[in-house]
């Protein structure tokens, strides 16, 4: 494998939205060394996950936990500095500042980088507004990114069709990594806000996380084949 395939399937990070400890095993035994990089979410990390993250790190894996924290202060840094023993790469919280600077307190200095999320890719400027916000995804979404970006936040976690405005707004430093991505032809589940993995890299984004078309098909392994090689051809 070549150093640019590599860096290729290193930006895409497949979500282990399953239901239990052992589904995922399977899906990564049939997923082989097509990923290297895997995101533990809620679901699965009430089903056991955390440990199935400590068996990915000691196989050479990456992994993602999106725990999504926002609770008072002391609790998201006294969970944050938990979470930073586990060894693992990435950890989300919400982009509220409170939550975001307990958070950064927590992390500490170790390998544990922080994305914030901005605005959940499921909602749009009716969600928004429905909820009681005044600005829109855009809107609101900058605002964060500013507020993340002060605070010494890692990265963000954000829509395919934020990425060219914050990256021009944040700069090079900031992680940016982006679930709503689906390949050409794909359905858009719940997802309101999306574009092919290729549009996305080209976009800004350092990392895509892609679940239910890679876990999903009919042979996961083929199907991120087929998306590490449209990240490395548009790179």
């Amino acid at each position: 494998m070549t150093s640019s395939e590599a860096k290729a399937r290193d930006r895409l990070i497949v979500a282990l939205d399953v239901e239990s400890v052992e589904a995922a095993r399977a899906l990564i035994s049939k997923l082989g060394d097509s990923v290297s990089f895997y995101k533990i979410g809620l679901e699965l990390a009430y089903a056991g996950g955390l440990g199935l993250a400590g068996e990915l790190k000691q196989v050479g894996k990456r992994v993602f936990l999106d725990l999504k924290l926002h609770d008072i202060g002391a609790t998201v840094e006294r969970a944050t500095l938990q979470i930073s023993r586990l060894g693992v790469d990435f950890l989300t919280i919400h982009g509220f500042t409170q939550t975001m600077r307990a958070a950064r307190a927590g992390a500490g200095d170790g390998g544990l980088r922080l994305l914030a999320v901005t605005v959940m890719t499921s909602y749009d400027d009716a969600d928004l507004r429905e909820a009681g916000y005044a600005l829109g995804v855009a809107e609101l979404a900058a605002l964060r990114a500013r507020q993340a970006r002060e605070l010494g936040v890692d990265g963000l976690i954000l829509s395919p069709l934020e990425l060219a405005p914050i990256r021009a707004l944040v700069g090079s430093k900031m992680l940016l990594v982006t679930p709503g991505v689906r390949p050409a032809g794909a359905e858009a589940n719940d997802q309101k806000r999306v574009m092919t993995p290729g549009q996305a890299i080209q976009a800004g984004a350092d990392h895509l996380v892609i679940g239910r078309p890679i876990t999903r098909a009919a042979d996961p392994r083929a199907a991120a084949e087929r998306i590490v090689a449209e990240i490395a051809g548009a790179a």
